[in-house]
């Protein structure tokens, strides 16, 4: 079976592909620019596990491919050719569709740029396939924040929930899902889509709140800045897994989802930033001041998210199994590696 990610040098791209290669009969493919930070790959690098393909090539794959390891070519969502190109080569069975601007606070500095590319990104994919003449699995991972103002009669949130996105980023998210369900439609093309609320881990990026706060103190712990902490809004509430239980259940969305359907993802449980940021303290030594930084302060934010997954529990069985302290735990070691 040939999968194939799109976004595959991201946090959950690169955890997604590591777990797909301890699978039997797989062959993993994904994309990267030419600009890609590929620090996310490394374990695979060093374990001699990473191969990456000549865009050159004539549009057949060529014999050597090794499904023991992760198989990178060049491409851009962004970029139909080059998006039709690397489809009709891989032919694949199962498509993670992970690639986007996924930063909120950069969707309200770069709007137009976020929508261009999660939405007309996710053509490009659909249309490809649709070049190909081929028929797979297409997961489309969805976000929380398409949720966006949340009622408090409303939580936890269920699929059903109304879509009241309060950024551009959740919009571009929202077209992403309408997208999936019309080529669902009109085209027969097999999409499932996912509403994943708050994952984090190791290689989460140090643009969002979870990675900023540990990445701090690990500075501070090293020396490197000054023993202060700046934080944005600490009363919001949200619902966080780690990357690792959640790109097993992005296999399980493939596997036992159902084509035009959509499935959250979640914990359950919620918690305020305030509470995390007391988490991460107590993991540490160091005596930390903390400070508002209003810089990091967002127009409109959704103050409580908090994931109701029974549709999805019932359908796979997937429960989270990593605690959220280890998780966190697991974050800060990452950043005290790289500091």
């Amino acid at each position: 079976m040939r999968i194939f990610i799109t976004g595959v040098t991201g946090m959950a791209g690169s955890h997604l592909a590591e777990y797909l290669l301890q699978g039997e009969g797989l062959e993993v493919y994904g994309t990267f620019r030419w600009r890609s930070r590929m620090d996310n790959l490394d374990k695979l690098k060093e374990d001699g596990r990473l191969n990456i393909i000549a865009s050159d090539l004539e549009p057949t794959l060529p014999n050597r491919i090794n499904s023991s390891k992760l198989n990178l070519m060049e491409a851009d969502i962004t970029d139909p050719f080059s998006m039709k190109r690397v489809v009709a080569m891989v032919r694949p069975d199962r498509i993670f569709h992970l690639a986007a601007q996924s930063y909120v606070p950069v969707s309200w500095i770069a709007p137009a740029e976020t929508l261009h590319t999660n939405i007309v990104g996710t053509v490009n994919l659909l249309e490809a396939v649709r070049a190909a003449g081929i028929d797979p699995i297409i997961h489309i991972a969805g976000s929380s924040e398409e949720y966006g103002y949340v009622l408090p009669n409303e939580l936890p949130v269920t699929e059903s929930n109304p879509l009241r996105p309060l950024s551009p980023y959740g919009v571009s998210k929202v077209a992403q899902e309408m997208l999936a369900y019309q080529y669902f439609r009109s085209y027969g093309l097999k999409t499932i889509v996912s509403r994943g609320f708050n994952h984090e881990g190791p290689r989460r990026g140090e643009v969002f709140v979870t990675s900023s706060l540990a990445k701090q103190i690990a500075e501070i712990e090293k020396g490197l800045k000054d023993a202060v902490l700046y934080t944005g809004d600490l009363s919001s509430k949200r619902d966080w897994s780690d990357v690792r239980d959640f790109v097993k259940a992005y296999w399980l969305v493939v596997e036992k989802g159902t084509p035009g359907e959509v499935y959250n993802i979640g914990s359950g449980v919620a918690r305020e930033v305030r509470e995390m940021l007391d988490m991460l303290l107590g993991m540490t030594d160091a005596s930390i001041e903390v400070k508002l930084d209003p810089a990091r302060l967002r127009p409109s934010d959704a103050k409580v998210l908090i994931c109701d997954a029974t549709k999805f529990r019932k359908f796979t069985g997937w429960q989270p199994q990593i605690p959220f302290e280890k998780t966190l735990k697991d974050l800060l070691d990452y950043w005290r590696e790289r500091v």
